[in-house]
């Protein structure tokens, strides 16, 4: 592509959603990914597009607009990335998680959220093969649940047809001004265009740096079990309350909560583990262990199932929970989508329109100040 208005950096399903916003604001896009497609923290996501972990305010006014941006998207990609509104459980087993429980979810509701108290009875009618003594849940209609790499590519598939391009295997190892433009230098030549979105999710801050900024952007890496397929043992999102503590914790060390839920295919995907101990990819059977107990304590029937396999991924942490989404005050023309957490997947299409409003100078449908980058920099 010869002169492109914006070079999205990043090819996950964030950068996917920056590059289609702002090919339907009419401008020229060009994706550049350092490996193929979807290859990093969205390959290693669940898929999840939650409202039920969101904390009232500008987080969860993020994830409501994000989670109906969502089945626009759908639309507007032809489907085919397994978009489905499941609806999530979370269920307390003790008398001070289950006053927790209700306080949060009194909190959200004021904000838009659908949540509905279940007792014993109505627990076991959305999941009947939940531990006995499960007494008390709040069941949120809004979660939801996608293939995150299949939608990354819908999306990416959607920005050639409308005119962008991706290029893959284009690693970006300098970035600085080139007179009224951005200079992007990869491995594999140089390109340069007035905007640059850093979609580069955990990686995000390295290309800060690049272009002599700077952001608090750390891995947090998570394991994931899959099972054999079998169907209709876990029908929505299910997870412990203890997961919502995990979310918003800000320690190091390693936490785990029981987070279960099926795919269209059968499987089930077990989670969740959190961990800050950097780019470490090695595998730990301990932590694997830990899921797989956690797991069966909320669907015993998983003790007689087979793993099929386990991954892990690096969510991008911030040290407030806030993704960062704007320009960068110290690089003007630079603009981040990046440190979501856990949260990217569900935050995509939010964030998209957040970054195009920013691009173009137009209004959206909410003040984006709460994720610009500037609140951790100083610029005197």
């Amino acid at each position: 592509m010869n002169s492109p208005d914006v070079i999205v950096i990043g090819a996950g399903v964030v950068g996917a959603a920056c590059a289609l916003a702002l090919c339907d604001a009419g401008l020229k896009v060009l994706v550049l990914e350092r490996s193929t497609i979807s290859s990093g923290t969205t390959s290693a996501g669940e898929g999840n597009i939650l409202v039920s972990d969101k904390t009232p305010g500008p987080d969860l006014t993020l994830g409501l607009w994000s989670r109906q941006a969502w089945f626009e998207v759908s639309d507007r990609v032809g489907g085919g990335f397994e978009l489905e509104a499941k609806g999530g459980l979370v269920i307390s087993r003790s008398a001070e998680g289950i006053a927790k429980l209700r306080q949060f979810a009194v909190q959200q509701r004021i904000g838009g959220v659908e949540a509905v108290e279940v007792d014993h009875t109505g627990v076991h009618e959305l999941e009947p093969h939940l531990e006995p003594d499960a007494s008390f849940g709040i069941y949120y209609l809004q979660d939801a649940q996608c293939h995150p790499m299949l939608a990354a590519a819908r999306m990416l598939q959607a920005v050639r047809v409308a005119g962008g391009e991706i290029r893959e295997a284009e690693e970006v190892i300098g970035l600085s001004r080139a007179g009224s433009e951005l200079s992007v230098r990869t491995k594999g030549g140089l390109f340069t265009a007035p905007i640059i979105v850093n979609a580069t999710g955990t990686w995000a801050g390295e290309i800060a740096r690049l272009a002599g900024s700077d952001l608090p952007i750390a891995p947090r890496r998570g394991f994931i079990l899959v099972t054999s397929p079998v169907p209709n043992l876990v029908r929505h999102k299910v997870y412990d309350a203890d997961y919502l503590a995990n979310v918003a914790s800000g320690e190091a060390e390693i936490q785990s909560s029981a987070v279960v839920e099926s795919t269209q295919s059968g499987t089930i995907l077990i989670g969740s583990s959190r961990e800050r101990i950097g780019f470490n990819t090695s595998l730990d059977v301990q932590i694997l262990r830990r899921l797989a107990r956690q797991a069966i304590s909320l669907f015993p029937l998983l003790a007689r199932v087979d793993v099929l396999r386990a991954y892990s991924g690096f969510r991008p942490y911030m040290p407030d929970h806030l993704p960062v989404i704007g320009e960068d005050p110290l690089v003007p023309g630079l603009f981040h989508a990046a440190g979501h957490e856990g949260s990217g997947i569900s935050l995509a299409p939010a964030t998209g329109e957040l970054i195009r409003a920013a691009v173009t100078g137009e209004s959206s449908f909410m003040d984006p100040t709460p994720f610009s980058p500037a609140r951790f920099m100083s610029t005197s």
